[in-house]
C-alpha cells in the first residue's frame, strides 16, 4: 500500500527566544523546531546546560501528526503550574514540531499556582506571537530538466507563475530545476511547462516535500 499523503500542520516560522518579567522573575521562553521526540530532549537538555543557574527550566513540546506525541515538565515548580499550560499553548494554538522550554530565574515574590499558570502560558504564548508561524502544505516534488542557455529564463517563469522553487543544480547536461506542485495541479503544471518552454523542459516525478506559507 503506498504511503499516505501527509496533511498540511502549523508550526512556529523558526527557532528563538522571547523574554517577559512577572513581578521581577524572568521569564525566557525559548522555542525550536523539531522532527522527533528525540530532537526535542536534545534542545531541552542544552538550553538546560546553557541556563544551568536558573531556578527552573520547565518544558512542553509536541512532535508528529497521525501518532502525535506530548511531553510536558515543571522541573519543580508546583505540579501543573507550568508544563501543562505551555502545552496547552502549543495545543490551542494547533502546532505540532514545535518544543518550548521556559527559563525562570526567580525574583523574589511568589507568584501563587494562578500566577505561575499564566506566567508559563502567557510566556510561550508571547514568544509564539513574536515568531509568528507558518502552515507546511505536503506538494509533489518535480525535478525540471532544462539546458543552461534557458535555464534563468524557465527559472523566472516558475517563480512567477507562483510556482515554489526548493533547489537548482547546474550539471553538465543542463540545470536541474526542483519545484514543489500540489497533488492536484500536477497534469496542468505539465501542460504550462511544455507550452511555456515549447517542449524544451522536461519534468519527472522526484518525491514529496514541503512549501511553508505564512499564517
Amino acid at each position: 500500500m503506498p504511503d499516505p499523503t501527509p496533511r498540511p500542520y502549523l508550526t512556529i516560522r523558526h527557532g528563538g527566544s522571547h523574554e517577559t518579567e512577572v513581578r521581577k522573575s524572568r521569564f525566557i521562553c525559548h522555542l525550536a523546531r523539531v522532527t522527533d521526540e528525540d530532537e526535542a530532549q536534545a534542545f531541552i537538555a542544552g538550553v538546560r546546560k546553557q541556563y544551568w543557574d536558573a531556578r527552573h527550566n520547565c518544558t512542553a513540546f509536541v512532535v508528529g501528526d497521525e501518532q502525535r506525541r506530548e511531553r510536558s515538565s515543571d522541573d519543580g515548580e508546583p505540579g501543573g503550574t507550568a508544563g501543562v499550560p505551555m502545552l496547552e499553548v502549543l495545543r490551542r494554538r494547533g502546532l505540532t514540531d514545535t518544543v518550548a522550554v521556559v527559563t525562570r530565574y526567580f525574583g523574589g515574590i511568589k507568584l501563587g499556582a494562578g500566577g505561575l499558570v499564566r506566567a508559563y502560558g502567557g510566556a510561550v504564548s508571547e514568544a509564539v506571537d513574536e515568531i509568528g508561524l507558518v502552515e507546511r502544505r505536503p506538494v509533489a516534488l518535480l525535478a525540471v530538466t532544462v539546458d543552461h542557455t534557458r535555464a534563468g529564463r524557465v527559472e523566472n517563469d516558475l517563480r512567477a507563475a507562483g510556482h515554489a522553487v526548493s533547489d537548482l543544480a547546474y550539471q553538465a547536461a543542463g540545470v536541474r530545476i526542483e519545484v514543489g506542485v500540489p497533488e492536484a495541479e500536477v497534469t496542468a503544471f505539465h501542460a504550462w511547462l511544455a507550452e511555456v518552454t515549447a517542449g524544451s523542459a522536461v519534468a519527472v516525478a522526484a518525491g514529496r516535500t514541503f512549501v511553508e506559507v505564512p499564517v
